[in-house]
């Protein structure tokens, strides 16, 4: 696939999958408005957990941003399995956790919970986990494999899926 219409795809991806994710039904749920922290909180854990959260949705942002980008630079493709990448995807942050994407997509979702003292969205990104781990599991996963072959089994078995490692790897 050529660059421009991957970009087209994976934008149009961005907006139905992420931008739904981690924006629409956060934004249903909460309509974005903060709750009441609790009163016996000191009001500086108020603020830290706020600023936490601020940071977790600016750092899941710009890590799905640049994962999407990977996508179309890398791999010649979109995330959407409709039209999957050429290439397999393994540098930028794909050298340290094999789903950045859903990582920071549960960053954002956390974040907002922190941000605006909402607790039900904490209860929401652990649900929305479950598919997406199920997913990963049982497509995603014989998929890459089955395309791929020894390159992602190699990549697989020296990354980890959710929790990044330290150092880079390298291929």
């Amino acid at each position: 696939m050529r660059k421009t219409p991957a970009a087209v795809g994976t934008t149009v991806f961005f907006v139905l999958a992420p931008g739904v994710v981690a924006g629409l039904l956060p934004w249903w749920i909460t309509r974005w408005e903060t709750g009441d922290p609790l009163a016996s909180v000191p009001s500086w854990a108020t603020v830290s957990s706020r600023l936490v959260g601020g940071t977790l949705v600016v750092a899941g942002v710009v890590a799905l941003v640049r994962a999407f980008v990977r996508f179309v630079v890398e791999g010649l493709g979109t995330p959407a399995p409709i039209a999957p990448t050429e290439h397999l995807v393994i540098g930028g942050m794909y050298r340290y956790v094999r789903n950045p994407m859903y990582v920071a997509v549960l960053a954002a979702i956390t974040g907002q919970a922190l941000l605006l003292s909402r607790p039900v969205l904490l209860l929401y990104g652990a649900v929305m986990m479950v598919p997406v781990v199920a997913f990963v599991h049982w497509y995603e996963e014989p998929t890459l494999s089955r395309r791929f072959g020894a390159e992602y089994e190699r990549y697989r078995a020296a990354v980890p899926g959710w929790w990044p490692r330290l150092r880079a790897y390298e291929p």
